[in-house]
C-alpha cells in the first residue's frame, strides 16, 4: 500500500525573513565587556536583525547583480549627502579609482585631465587616495599636514599650485574635513577639479553641509569599520551629468552604453549608432569609449546598506559621543596633542588621532604594544609619510615642502576607535591604559 504524501506549502518571504530576524537578534547580540580578556576593537561593524535579513530579501529575488536595491541605495545616499548623483562600486579604493578616472575621459574635453597633469595632494593619507594619480600617470605634488587637524597646511597648498595643476585630491583625514573654504576658492580661482575623498568621513559636514557633496567628484567606503557597511563597498558621487556617465563607463569595463543592468536600448539607437571605426549599426553595448574595469557591487551589498543608511544619524550620534567621552578623559593629559575640528566643520569622527609630544619620553611602539598586550586596539594615521613607504619611494612626484609634520606623524600618533559599538566601559578602560603609560605608572 502506497503511503500518502502530504502537500508541504511552502514558507512565504516574510515568515522567512521574520526567522532570519529572531536568529540574528540572538546571534549578534553583545557580549559582556571583561577589562584585559574582551577585546576593546578600533572598529567594526554594527549589525542587526534588519541588516541581515534585507541581505537574505535580496537574495531571495535570485538577482545578484546590480537590482532593485542597488537603484534605491544610491539614489538614498544621494539625497542623504546632498550630491546630484551616486554611482555604487565593490570597495572604496575602487571609488577612488574610478572618480579620478572619470574626470580624465576625453568626452569633458579641455577640463579632461591628461596625463603629465599635476594633482595636489597630501604625504599624510592612506595609499588608495594618491595610487589613482599614478595608475592615470598624473603627477602628484605633495604638502605637509598641520599636527592636530591632520589637514593640509593651507599656505602650502596654495603655493603649490603650478602651471601643470589641474586637480587637487584630499581625504577628509578620519573624518576631519579639510578646508573646503580655501580648497573650493583654490579651485575655482586656478581652474582645478576636485576629488574629495570622503571614505572616513560619511555624516561629517562643513558649514552646515555635508561633505562629499562638495567635489566635482567624491567618494565613500562601505568596508566594515567605515561608518555605514555593505562589507565591501563604496560610492563614487558626482553633481555633473556628464561626469555621471563617465563614471559608470570605467566601472562598467568601459562600455559607451549606459543602459542599466537586465535594461536594453535605453538610447533608442542601440544598432543605429557610428562611433570611431567601427561598422555603422554595431551592438552600442559592445562599444567601448574607456580602458575600464569591472567595479560593481552587488545587489546583496547594497541592501544591506541601505538597511545601514536608516541607522546611520545614530551611527553618527554615537561616534560624536565616544569621541567626546575620549576627549574629556583625555583633556590635560601631559604629553598628548589632541586632535581638533577644523573650522566651520563638525566630524563624524572615524577615530581619535593622537600625538605624543617631543618632549614626551615615550616611545609610540612600546605604547601599542602595551596597548596590543591589553586587548585595546590602535592604528597608525594610515601611511605616515607615504614618501617613505617602499612603494612610492621612486614614483614621480613633486614635493612642495620638507614634510616635517608628516614625519612626525609616521613616528609620534596613532588612533583610537569611536565607533559605535564601543561602550562606556569600554572607552574608559581604553583611556585609563593609555593614560597610566604616558604617565608612567605601568610600563609594557
Amino acid at each position: 500500500m502506497k503511503k500518502k504524501h502530504r502537500m508541504e506549502v511552502a514558507p512565504d518571504r516574510e515568515q522567512i525573513l521574520n526567522l532570519v530576524r529572531e536568529y540574528a537578534a540572538s546571534a549578534l547580540a553583545p557580549r559582556e565587556f571583561v577589562p584585559g580578556e574582551s577585546h576593546a576593537p578600533v572598529s567594526g561593524k554594527v549589525l542587526d536583525g534588519d541588516d541581515i535579513a534585507t541581505m537574505v530579501d535580496a537574495c531571495l529575488d535570485g538577482w545578484l547583480t546590480a537590482g532593485r536595491y542597488t537603484t534605491a541605495f544610491q539614489r538614498s545616499l544621494a539625497t542623504y549627502v546632498g550630491a546630484r548623483s551616486a554611482t555604487f562600486v565593490n570597495s572604496g579604493s575602487s571609488a577612488n579609482l574610478v572618480a579620478l578616472s572619470a574626470l580624465t575621459s576625453p568626452k569633458l574635453g579641455e577640463r579632461a585631465l591628461r596625463p603629465g597633469d599635476e594633482v595636489l595632494t597630501v604625504a599624510t593619507g592612506f595609499p588608495t587616495t594618491l595610487n589613482p594619480i599614478l595608475q592615470n600617470r598624473l603627477v602628484p605634488v605633495f604638502v605637509d599636514v598641520e599636527i592636530g587637524t591632520y589637514d593640509a597646511v593651507g599656505e602650502q597648498l596654495e603655493a603649490a599650485i603650478g602651471p601643470k595643476t589641474r586637480a587637487i585630491m584630499m581625504a577628509h583625514t578620519l573624518g576631519n574635513p579639510f578646508d573646503l573654504d580655501l580648497v573650493t576658492r583654490l579651485c575655482r580661482d586656478h581652474d582645478l577639479l576636485l576629488v574629495e575623498d570622503a571614505c572616513d568621513a560619511l555624516g561629517s559636514t562643513y558649514d552646515g553641509r555635508r561633505v562629499g557633496s562638495f567635489g566635482d567628484t567624491a567618494t565613500v567606503s562601505f568596508y566594515p569599520a567605515h561608518h555605514i557597511t555593505t562589507g565591501e563597498g563604496g560610492m563614487v558621487f558626482s553633481r555633473s551629468p556628464l561626469v555621471t556617465r563617465q563614471v559608470e563607463s570605467f566601472r562598467d569595463w568601459g562600455r559607451d552604453c549606459y543602459c542599466e543592468t537586465g535594461c536594453d536600448n535605453t538610447c533608442l539607437k542601440r544598432f543605429a549608432w557610428d562611433l570611431g571605426e567601427l561598422p555603422l549599426g554595431y551592438d552600442h553595448k559592445y562599444v567601448y569609449s574607456h580602458i575600464g574595469y569591472n567595479l560593481k557591487g552587488t545587489d546583496i551589498q547594497a541592501a544591506l546598506g541601505l538597511s545601514q543608511l536608516a541607522k546611520l544619524d545614530h551611527f553618527v550620534a554615537r561616534r560624536k559621543e565616544n569621541f567626546a567621552h575620549l576627549h574629556e578623559r583625555f583633556s590635560g593629559v601631559d604629553g598628548l596633542i589632541l586632535p581638533v575640528a577644523t573650522p566651520k566643520s563638525d566630524p563624524a569622527w572615524f577615530g581619535y588621532p593622537l600625538t605624543l609630544a617631543d618632549d614626551l619620553p615615550v616611545n609610540r611602539e612600546d605604547l601599542m604594544r602595551f596597548l596590543d598586550a591589553r586587548k585595546v586596539g590602535t592604528r597608525l594615521v594610515f601611511a605616515g609619510n607615504i614618501l617613505r613607504q617602499p612603494a612610492y619611494r621612486d614614483i614621480e612626484r613633486r614635493v612642495a615642502s620638507d614634510l616635517a609634520n608628516s614625519d612626525t606623524v609616521m613616528t609620534r600618533s596613532f588612533w583610537l576607535g569611536t565607533y559605535p559599538g564601543l561602550t562606556t566601559d569600554m572607552l574608559d578602560y581604553i583611556a585609563d591604559s593609555v593614560i597610566d603609560f604616558v604617565s608612567g605608572r605601568v610600563t609594557a
